[in-house]
């Protein structure tokens, strides 16, 4: 990859890593509704205009029922799981189990006629994967919240079915008026509950975490990874799949003082070394993309 590609690469394996060790720290005064409007509201102000300079809402209006059915799945729900969860969960737990994301995608693309047949390595890929998660939720999980670790594969479930709804309907769009819109459709949900719960105070500490959240997490995060995708393809941008898990943990152990267990230890390896099996393609075949929007290399970057 070029110099470019590699700062790109690099800046959003950390941005999307910090999160669930952002989240932690948020959801100790505000409730989770209020951060998903906090998050998703100054985000949608400020990639707005640039939509509607560039003419990408208009195309949204004929599928606007799919656009609703995306932003569900892949942040209004799954956001909210998050933070409810991460309020009796370690942020490294949470970022863990969130890597099963592959796993759970390269099932349901099979199942939906998406990708091509499992082959042995996929299998095996599938298997040593999934037997990481079950590892990671019995050693570290055991006497812990069994509602949390289910909302967390909850939100993987979720990260897993929104590339499909792009793939199947909304593949033609652009990436950044379907993002926008979807932005700005959860905001509006959930407004009347997001200010309703707003607490009387909170820290600077909490402050900066919902903002660095909103404005270098979501919009700054969405930005660069349009780039990133101009610079090195859908396929290779994809990889910051297998690194953010990794982040999580790291930033969660060092700034939360959260444990590196024996559960991490042996989860980790085997989650996303089965991830990188499961969603490899088969050889001779050109890469399935079924997680991307149209994107515009010909015309101008994001």
């Amino acid at each position: 990859m070029s110099r470019k590609g590699w700062l790109l690469f690099c800046a959003l394996c950390v941005i999307w890593g910090i999160p669930y060790l952002l989240i932690r720290v948020a959801v100790r005064e505000i409730t989770p509704a209020t951060l998903v409007l906090a998050r998703t509201a100054p985000a949608a102000l400020l990639l707005l205009p640039f939509a509607v300079r560039r003419g990408e809402l208009r195309a949204l209006l004929g599928r606007w029922h799919w656009i609703v059915a995306y932003s569900v799945v892949e942040i209004a729900v799954p956001w909210l799981l998050l933070g409810h969860a991460e309020q009796r969960l370690p942020s490294s737990l949470a970022g863990l189990l969130i890597a099963s994301v592959p796993l759970i995608g390269a099932v349901i693309y099979r199942i939906a006629g998406t990708t091509d047949h499992l082959t042995g390595r996929r299998l095996a890929g599938l298997a040593l994967g999934f037997v990481g998660v079950a590892a990671l939720v019995g050693l570290d999980t055991g006497g812990g919240d069994p509602r949390a670790v289910a909302e967390v594969l909850g939100v993987a479930l979720c990260y897993a079915t929104g590339p499909l709804i792009i793939s199947r309907r909304l593949a033609d769009l652009r990436s950044l008026g379907v993002v926008v819109a979807s932005l700005v459709i959860t905001a509006v949900v959930y407004a009347p509950f997001g200010l309703a719960q707003l607490p009387a105070h909170v820290s600077g500490e909490t402050i900066a975490a919902v903002a660095t959240l909103a404005l270098v997490c979501t919009a700054l995060a969405f930005v660069l990874f349009f780039a990133l995708i101009v610079e090195v393809g859908p396929s290779r941008a994809t990889v910051i799949t297998y690194i953010n898990p990794l982040v999580a943990v790291l930033l969660g152990v060092a700034f939360l003082s959260e444990p590196l267990t024996v559960g991490i230890g042996v989860a980790m390896p085997l989650i996303l070394g089965g991830s990188v099996l499961a969603t490899s393609r088969s050889p001779g075949r050109s890469p399935t993309e079924p997680v991307r929007t149209r994107s515009r290399e010909s015309d101008d970057g994001a």
